[in-house]
């Protein structure tokens, strides 16, 4: 999943670079964060929950990444301000937490659909338990188990 996670980095990068004055600005906060949502997070976030099972911890790591660089721009906050305290006083939650909750909505709509073909869409298949690899639905499950080195 490399490729796809530097695709995503890059593009949040770029467009965290061209609306860097906008974030920096005297808008009102909720503003900034609604810009941060609408044009970074979805570059994000696209498709994720097809892949980000796949991804590595590290992979993972710098994906919040982009996001912390762009909250502490929204908030203006200095180096001394812990991310996580920013993400909570912002209501912003992390990227893997979004991306679970994304993940959710689209299995549940899958296996409510009343088209066959959605409602098998990346079913739960038994594995030996010994397998490393997660896979896509696995992001429904709790957020402390392993997801796999991809």
């Amino acid at each position: 999943m490399t490729a796809q996670v530097n695709r995503a980095v890059t593009q949040t990068r770029t467009a965290r670079a061209m609306l860097r004055p906008v974030l920096q600005s005297n808008l009102s906060l909720r503003t900034k964060i609604g810009i941060y949502k609408t044009y970074i997070r979805s570059q994000l976030t696209y498709a994720s929950p097809a892949w980000y099972a796949l991804c590595s911890d590290a992979q993972r790591r710098r994906m919040q990444a982009q996001q912390n660089c762009v909250l502490r721009m929204c908030a203006d906050a200095g180096r001394y301000v812990r991310n996580d305290v920013i993400a909570r006083d912002l209501a912003v939650p992390s990227v893997e937490e979004f991306v679970r909750r994304l993940a959710r909505t689209m299995f549940s709509r899958a296996d409510a659909s009343h088209h066959p073909h959605l409602r098998d869409l990346a079913p739960l298949h038994a594995r030996p338990p010994d397998a490393t690899r997660a896979l896509p639905r696995d992001l429904l499950r709790t957020a402390g188990t392993k997801q796999g080195d991809g």
